[in-house]
């Protein structure tokens, strides 16, 4: 049966943000309840976004890759972090000419926000998820931070969560260039950090204080907490309960999954 605290909590929320990886599928995998959570909000007219921090990856590559699993989703519905890189990026004036560690994907991404990729005299070095990642690539792109130039990041998770386990992510990179040049990024872009947070701060018009972060990472969803959001924190993906112990970031709820909050969300409702 849903308490009080239960009730009061997901009575103020009028937006949720949904992670992806780890939370509505693991891999190609479809975790139970994702649909139902979906057309629970649309049934009764809740503002929604998905969110990833995976960069390597566009939104239409995960329309795609939503509609092979059975979830039917906008585009405008979907928000990456090499999309919130690049309008961060547009609307700081950072410059144009981008030496970029990602994928073709995320490549294709700046260049449709006006960027230019570059491999000589760039302005600004940006760092993502790079599945494509070669030894030459990164010690240029070493080199270039080692320089001085400003240096971004899409985000600062440390491993992607698959069907077959982790693989190492963006925040792997992050390490590894700060044992060569010394440096961490001047700005991380994506979940927690401000610049996501104003991004859907403009896309939804919610403010924070009634929206609602689901997803399976502490450091990452459960840590938006800290600017004011809910934080429910779903034992589907990367997060086991026990590590939650030494963890400074506490979510306001818990679930074991998605169907279990389904069945949280319609006893409220009812």
């Amino acid at each position: 049966m849903i308490n009080e605290y239960q009730i009061k909590f997901l009575s103020q929320i009028r937006c949720f943000l949904l992670d992806m990886d780890g939370t509505l599928y693991l891999g190609e995998k479809l975790l139970p309840g994702a649909n139902e959570l979906i057309h629970w909000l649309e049934d009764n007219q809740i503002i929604y976004l998905l969110l990833t921090n995976n960069s390597s990856k566009n939104s239409r590559d995960y329309i795609i890759k939503l509609r092979k699993l059975g979830l039917d989703i906008l585009q405008e519905r979907i928000l990456t972090s090499g999309e919130a890189a690049c309008q961060y990026l547009k609307k700081k004036n950072c410059g144009t000419k981008v030496f970029i560690l990602g994928t073709p994907t995320l490549q294709s991404e700046f260049t449709r926000h006006g960027f230019v990729i570059t491999n000589n005299e760039p302005e600004i070095a940006v760092l993502g998820f790079d599945t494509t990642l070669t030894y030459e690539r990164l010690s240029k792109f070493c080199d270039y931070v080692r320089m001085g130039l400003p240096y971004y990041a899409t985000h600062s998770d440390i491993n992607c969560p698959t069907e077959f386990g982790f693989q190492p992510d963006a925040g792997s990179m992050i390490a590894l260039v700060k044992a060569s040049t010394g440096r961490e990024p001047d700005v991380v872009i994506g979940k927690p950090y401000k610049p996501m947070l104003d991004i859907i701060k403009e896309k939804t018009g919610v403010p924070l204080k009634r929206t609602a972060m689901l997803g399976d990472r502490l450091y990452t969803d459960m840590a938006m907490g800290k600017e004011g959001l809910f934080t429910i924190l779903t034992l589907s993906g990367e997060t086991k309960l026990c590590d939650l112990k030494n963890s400074q970031f506490k979510p306001d709820l818990i679930v074991k999954n998605i169907s279990e909050l389904i069945t949280l969300l319609r006893e409220y409702k009812n």
